[in-house]
């Protein structure tokens, strides 16, 4: 499997929750399964049942979270030298030449990617326009909408 890259911050919050699912949350079901099996019969136990449940989701998550952790590559953009260009960490201003809209969007690993905060995936087609473009640059983004062009006003590596 192929590196993928993914934010300091994103790896942070990757490691906090495998820290909050291996020290706490399994723990936790360990005690609730124990608890539900001193109850008596398991076939028509409930808790019992939700319980292996939650251990299963939890264990799934667990696998997941150090499988992404072990294939990413982790980029700190403070410490690229991109001499003004759009690249992957950075936060980009545009303003929508069609529109006059102002946006900011910061490109991030595609399991970071949140549009409301203003996070598109590196393989997102906003994303793979901006890639390469510096400030005063009009990137050409084809949606299901029609073309949109958006003028890079800021580039910033925070």
């Amino acid at each position: 499997m192929s590196k993928v890259p993914i934010t300091v911050r994103g790896a942070e919050k990757l490691k906090s929750e495998l820290q909050q699912l291996k020290s706490f949350d399994r723990p936790r079901t360990v005690e609730a399964i124990a608890e539900a099996r001193a109850h008596g019969d398991l076939k028509e136990n409930a808790e019992y049942h939700a319980a292996r449940e939650q251990q299963s989701f939890i264990e799934g998550r667990i696998k997941d979270i150090e499988s992404k952790l072990s294939h990413a590559t982790i980029i700190d953009v403070t410490t690229v030298n991109a001499n003004g260009k759009v690249v992957f960490g950075s936060t980009v201003d545009v303003v929508d030449e069609n529109t006059g809209e102002e946006l900011s969007y910061q490109i991030v690993g595609e399991d970071e990617a949140d549009i409301k905060q203003g996070m598109i995936s590196i393989s997102s087609p906003i994303a793979r326009a901006l890639i390469g473009k510096e400030e005063g640059d009009v990137a050409e983004v084809k949606t299901p909408g029609g073309l949109r062009e958006l003028e890079i006003v800021e580039v910033r590596y925070v």
